[in-house]
């Protein structure tokens, strides 16, 4: 009878501690989705460029400060609900404010020198013609766009520069000298596409830094995944060593359109 008492003890304590597990990774999942939706949301007006970030919804640092705190809160009562206490508790919630801390030092907070608003332009001499004409691909391409529109926060589906083939290339001139750190990619996603194909978005592409006197420096070979984010973010793999006026973006193909290759925006990340 002891034995027996003593398994059925047994049994109860695992039955009240196996949700603990499932619901850390259920909360993990949920908290991370939640950033996942905010982030989408915020995306385009994070990158837009100081003042209109403060003017479209204040500072997002700050924004995402306060709902740290309102996750935290969201998240303590759940485990509250489902008799999670003590140490197990604090540790997921600890976790929880790592995390967020983590994405706020995510490269998406980077300055962009690549906005026409700052004064970036687009050399037409160096950079590859402009494919299009009316009707060229559907209703809402109905004109070819100029390559300056890689200097617009606009990414919504057709707002981009194309150009003939797979491959094509277009340099950049920035409001001063830099030296760059990283490059962010935007494309529309599958989701947005109206006919839900990306084969024209670039696949795999090099950043140059142009000097007028000693030439073109390659600063990274990369690979802009469709299936990924729409913005992403790849780090110089080689140090510069110097500052730069011109980037030029060499896109070497495309995810599988042998017809043109759409660009939506890029961004130029780096210090004075």
């Amino acid at each position: 009878m002891p034995a027996q008492l003593g398994r059925q003890c047994v049994s109860q304590e695992r039955g009240r501690r196996t949700p603990v597990l499932p619901l850390a990774v259920l909360s993990a999942g949920a908290f991370i989705w939640i950033l996942g939706v905010w982030r989408n949301d915020v995306l385009q007006v994070v990158s837009a460029g100081p003042g209109q970030k403060l003017l479209s919804m204040g500072n997002p640092l700050v924004q995402l400060s306060a709902r740290k705190e309102l996750i935290a809160e969201s998240l303590s009562d759940v485990l509250e609900e489902n008799g999670i206490h003590g140490l197990k508790r604090e540790e997921i919630l600890q976790l929880t404010r790592h995390a967020i801390e983590k994405v706020m030092e995510n490269s998406y907070w980077m300055p962009n020198w690549a906005l026409k608003s700052l004064g970036a332009t687009v050399d037409a001499e160096r950079t590859t013609k402009s494919y299009g004409g009316k009707g060229w691909i559907s209703p809402l391409f109905s004109s070819a766009k100029p390559p300056e529109t890689l200097l617009q926060p606009d990414v919504s589906a057709g707002s981009c520069w194309a150009f003939q083939g797979s491959q094509g290339h277009a340099v950049i001139q920035l409001p001063e000298n830099i030296w760059p750190t990283a490059v962010t990619m935007w494309h529309v996603s599958k989701a947005v596409s109206p006919s839900g194909d990306v084969s024209s978005a670039p696949r795999d592409f090099a950043i140059l830094g142009v000097d007028e006197d000693e030439g073109e420096t390659l600063l990274g070979l990369f690979v802009y995944d469709v299936d990924g984010e729409i913005a992403q973010t790849f780090h110089v793999q080689e140090k510069p060593l110097q500052a730069y006026r011109k980037i030029k973006l060499e896109v070497q193909n495309n995810w599988g359109n042998a017809e043109y290759t759409c660009m939506y925006r890029v961004d130029i990340h780096g210090t004075p």
